[in-house]
């Protein structure tokens, strides 16, 4: 793993007032253009690493201590106006629950417009293009009707879609993709995962993608990271945490699922194995 070009190397631990060590010396490189899985169980901190990475969890009163290296610059020691300018555009995130992500209030298209504006600036129809080539390319329809929905009246899974035309609108270096397929039937959450790999490749979008569920993250990621009590306990290729895991946790992980990824080879299209494994496995 060549550092010296990282997109993003981390190392930092995070404290709550009431709660130390909530994230102890937490380790994380991504290159650009790879993904990189991180699994963990309930409450093992991954939230709060994906929040600590966009510099969001001064906002609920915690404390990240070392630093956080993107595209160059250390995250931890810029001020608040300084990382807005980077969040939203080089860096962002996708969250799990849409109906929440997104303003109840306002209709789809506007809020896809208010986030391109805060990044950039053109005509109106500068605006509308860009909001139309980031729907397209997350397979969901630009005209007016779908414009003028509002949150309620989409699918959680176009919900989900509209969260990631958002994330891509300003073609970002990095994207950080927190529990997103969770609130998901297995067929949507197949077809998300394929549109995040599409993405990695047409774009080169580097994706942080955060799961519980390890076998997602063996057919979509190039490298998997192992989240266990507040630390990284291992990281490595999908392969060698299915074939020969290091750590006691890792090992118990692999031999509770249905089935190994790697009877079936992986590769670029994630599509056919999540079809052939993921669903096979968990059904409807």
């Amino acid at each position: 793993m060549n550092l010296d070009g990282a997109l993003l190397s981390a190392n930092f631990s995070v404290d709550y007032p009431q709660k130390p060590g909530v994230l102890r010396e937490i380790a994380l490189e991504l290159q650009p253009g790879e993904i990189l899985g991180l699994v963990g169980e309930s409450g093992s901190g991954k939230s709060t690493l994906a929040l600590a990475l966009m510099g969001l969890l001064p906002h609920k009163g915690a404390a990240t201590r070392g630093e956080v290296i993107f595209q160059g610059e250390d995250l931890l020691r810029k001020t608040e106006n300084q990382l807005r300018s980077i969040r939203g555009s080089r860096m962002t995130i996708v969250l799990q629950s849409p109906l929440t992500a997104l303003n109840p209030a306002l209709r789809i298209g506007t809020q896809l417009q208010e986030a391109w504006r805060a990044h950039a600036r053109g005509s109106r129809d500068d605006c509308l293009a860009a909001v139309r080539t980031a729907l397209g390319s997350v397979s969901l329809p630009g005209d007016g009707d779908f414009l003028r929905r509002k949150p309620s009246q989409l699918s959680v899974g176009q919900g989900q879609r509209v969260l990631i035309a958002m994330a891509i609108l300003h073609r970002p270096a990095l994207l950080i993709a927190d529990e997103p397929t969770s609130a998901l039937d297995t067929i949507t959450a197949s077809e998300i995962l394929r549109l995040f790999a599409e993405l990695n490749r047409e774009l080169g979008t580097a994706i942080l993608y955060i799961s519980h569920d390890l076998l997602s993250v063996a057919a979509l990621c190039h490298r998997v990271a192992i989240l266990q009590n507040a630390r990284i306990v291992e990281c490595a290729t999908p392969r060698e945490i299915f074939e020969s895991p290091r750590e006691e946790y890792t090992r118990r992980l692999v031999a509770a699922l249905p089935k190994s990824p790697f009877e079936v080879e992986r590769s670029a299209d994630a599509a056919r194995y999540l079809e052939d494994v993921l669903v096979d496995s968990y059904g409807e």
